[in-house]
C-alpha cells in the first residue's frame, strides 16, 4: 500500500484537472480533510493500517468531481478502484475505502468508527474559525452550478444545517461542537442584520434625499430643458429625444426607457439598488406629470449651464441616497461584462448617438448646447457626490480580516492589498496588542455604502476610514459614471 505515492499522484491530478469553478470542492478541501483525518484518527487511536485506509479515502472522497458534480461519491469509488491497484492496494482494502467514501454522502449516516472519523473530517470546517469564508466558497460554487437561487435561501439552509448537524466522534464533538454553536450564533446575527438591512438602505434620510433629488431633476427638465428643446446624455437624453420627436408624455417615456435597465440592475448590481432606483424613477414621473414648474429662461447659455447644474444636482442627491435617476450606467455595466469595451467607452458611444440624432433633428447649435448641458450635469454630479474625485480608497482594520477579505474579493469583486500590522496599543492597555492584516481597497462611489454594510456584517467594531483618490490606473477598478 503506497500511500505517499498515491497521495502525490492524486493531489497533482486534482490540482491540474478539477474545474476552476469548484471553489469549495477543490484540492484545498481535500488537503484539509486529509489533515484533519490524521488528527482525529490519532486521537481515536486507530491502527496504522486503518489510518492508511482513512487517509486514502480522504484523498479520493471528492475525486469524482473530476468527472461529474451530481453523484460524485459513486464516481469517486470508480476512480479509486481504477487507480489504487496500481499502487499496491488489495481488493479488500479498496472495497473498504469505497465504503468510507460513500459514507460521506448527505445526509451522513456512518456505521463504523472509521466512517465516523471521515464524516467528521469532511465537515470539520463547521466548527472552525474559517467557517464563514469556507461556507462562502460553497455558496458561490452551488450558485454557479445552478443549485441555489439567492443568498437568502443559502443563509436559511445554513442555519437549518448547523442547527441539525452533530459530530459523530468523541474527539470532534469535544473540539468542534462549541465553535459550531458559536458560528451558528454569528450566522443568526448576520441574518438579523440582513433582515434589518432594508431599514438601513431605505432610511428616512435616504428617502428624503431621493425626493429632493427627483424634484430638483424634474425642475431642471420642466423649467429649463424641455421648453427650450434641449437634451442631456444617457437615458434621460433618449427620453427627451423621444418626447420631442413623437410628443409622447415625458413621464411615461422616462419610466418605460428605464424599466429594462432597472431589471438589468438586479443582476448587474443588486436587488436593493434596483428597488430604490425604481422608486426614484416613479417619483420623477410623478413630479413631471403633476407638478407644474415655471419657465425660468429661454437664454440658451443659461439653459445649458443652469439646466445641467440643477439636473446634476438632482442626480447627485439620488446617488448619495444609493440609487440612480438615469439608468445608462446599468446598461453600460451590463454591456461591459459582455464585451471588451470599457464602461466609459460604452457611455461615450451612447451619448455620441444621442447628440448626433439631436443635431440631425434640431440643428447643430442645439446639439452643442445640449452637450454643454451634459458636461455641466456630469461635473455637478461629481461635485455633489464627492468633489472632483471619482474613487475612494478604503482602509479596514479588523480582528476578523480573513472574513472581510473573502467577502470583498468574492462578493464585491474588489481587488485588495494587505499590509501586515499590529492592532492594540490603547490608552491604559498599551502592552496589549496583536498582529493583524490591514486591508486596503479602491472602490467607486456607488460601492462605498455596500462595502460598509459588508464590513459591519462581519465585524461591527472594525476600524474603517476612507480617503478620496483623484486618479487611478491599472488593477481591476471599474470606473462607473452613472450619468
Amino acid at each position: 500500500m503506497q500511500l505517499q505515492s498515491v497521495r502525490s499522484f492524486l493531489i497533482h491530478k486534482l490540482e491540474t484537472e478539477l474545474p476552476a469553478n469548484l471553489r469549495y470542492h477543490n484540492v484545498q478541501h481535500t488537503k484539509r480533510v486529509y489533515h484533519y483525518v490524521q488528527q482525529l484518527a490519532h486521537q481515536e487511536k486507530v491502527s496504522e493500517h486503518e489510518m492508511d485506509l482513512l487517509l486514502t479515502a480522504a484523498l479520493f472522497h471528492d475525486s469524482g468531481f473530476l468527472e461529474t458534480y451530481e453523484g460524485h461519491e459513486e464516481v469517486s469509488c470508480h476512480i479509486a478502484k481504477r487507480i489504487l491497484p496500481l499502487f499496491g492496494y488489495e481488493k479488500g482494502d479498496i472495497d473498504q475505502i469505497c465504503s468510507l467514501i460513500l459514507s460521506t454522502r448527505m445526509p451522513q449516516q456512518p456505521s463504523s468508527l472509521l466512517e465516523r472519523i471521515l464524516c467528521d473530517a469532511d465537515l470539520s470546517y463547521l466548527g472552525t474559525d474559517n467557517y464563514i469564508p469556507v461556507a462562502d466558497h460553497l455558496y458561490h460554487e452551488l450558485q454557479y452550478v445552478g443549485l441555489l437561487k439567492n443568498k437568502n435561501d443559502w443563509i436559511k439552509q445554513q442555519v437549518e444545517f448547523l442547527e441539525s448537524h452533530h459530530y459523530f466522534t468523541e474527539t470532534a464533538d469535544r473540539t468542534l461542537s462549541a465553535k459550531q454553536k458559536q458560528n451558528l450564533t454569528e450566522l443568526l446575527k448576520m441574518t438579523n442584520k440582513k433582515t434589518s438591512l432594508s431599514h438601513k438602505d431605505f432610511s428616512i434620510s435616504d428617502i428624503l434625499m431621493t425626493l429632493v433629488g427627483v424634484v430638483t431633476a424634474a425642475f431642471s427638465l420642466q423649467s429649463f430643458l424641455v421648453p427650450n428643446d434641449f437634451f442631456d446624455g444617457g437615458i434621460t437624453g433618449i427620453s427627451l429625444l423621444i418626447h420631442e420627436i413623437y410628443h409622447f408624455n415625458l413621464a411615461i417615456v422616462i419610466l418605460i426607457c428605464n424599466m429594462p435597465l432597472i431589471v438589468m440592475s438586479v443582476y448587474a448590481i443588486n436587488l436593493r439598488f434596483a428597488i430604490k432606483t425604481l422608486f426614484c424613477i416613479l417619483m420623477l414621473g410623478v413630479c413631471l406629470h403633476y407638478i407644474h414648474y415655471p419657465l425660468i429662461t429661454s437664454d440658451k447659455l443659461l439653459v445649458s449651464i443652469f439646466g445641467g447644474f440643477f439636473l446634476g444636482l438632482g442626480i447627485g442627491f439620488t446617488m448619495r441616497a444609493g440609487c440612480a435617476v438615469d439608468g445608462i450606467e446599468v446598461l453600460a455595466l451590463y454591456t461591459w461584462r459582455k464585451t471588451s469595451f470599457t464602461i466609459s467607452e460604452i457611455i461615450l458611444a451612447l451619448n455620441i448617438i444621442i447628440f448626433s440624432i439631436a443635431a440631425f433633428h434640431f440643428g447643430i447649435p442645439t446639439a452643442l448646447y445640449s452637450m454643454l448641458t451634459y458636461f455641466t450635469a456630469s461635473k455637478t454630479v461629481d461635485y455633489v457626490v464627492e468633489g472632483i474625485e471619482a474613487y475612494t480608497g478604503v482602509t479596514i482594520i479588523s480582528g476578523k480580516s480573513e472574513y472581510i477579505k473573502d467577502r470583498l474579493v468574492n462578493e464585491l469583486g474588489r481587488g485588495i492589498t494587505v499590509y501586515k500590522g499590529e492592532r492594540g496599543y490603547l490608552p491604559g492597555n498599551f502592552d496589549v496588542h496583536s498582529d493583524c492584516d490591514i486591508i486596503f481597497t479602491v472602490i467607486t462611489r456607488l460601492e462605498l455604502r455596500k462595502l460598509k454594510n459588508v464590513v459591519e456584517d462581519v465585524d461591527p467594531n472594525a476600524f474603517v476610514f476612507a480617503s478620496t483618490i483623484r486618479e487611478t490606473s491599472g488593477g481591476i477598478i471599474k470606473r462607473r459614471h452613472i450619468h
